[in-house]
């Protein structure tokens, strides 16, 4: 599986791609230069049970830390992944 980012200037995604189909997506507003709001996670039905959210949280999350960015997880689904994970919190805002 391998998670794709789409950048523009005021929102964005990640979608997660496997064998030519779309796995999932994660969708993300900027709130300023150094804030990322996440607010929606959605897995295709044929994926679920793979962590395909998980993954394009933790690709979030990378991208975050390697940019100095910051996260509010508006999505209950990646504040669930933060909740569960202490070490990630050093970009949690």
């Amino acid at each position: 599986m391998t998670i794709e980012q789409i950048n523009n200037e005021s929102k964005g995604f990640f979608k997660a791609i496997e064998d030519d189909k779309e796995a999932g997506r994660m969708t993300y507003s900027w709130a300023g230069s150094t804030k990322l709001i996440i607010d929606h996670t959605e897995v295709n039905s044929a994926f679920n049970g793979k962590g395909v959210g998980k993954q394009m949280v933790m690709a979030a999350i990378d991208f975050a830390r390697e940019n100095n960015l910051k996260i509010l997880p508006l999505c209950p689904f990646t504040k669930s992944v933060f909740d569960k994970n202490k070490d990630l919190h050093d970009v949690l805002f």
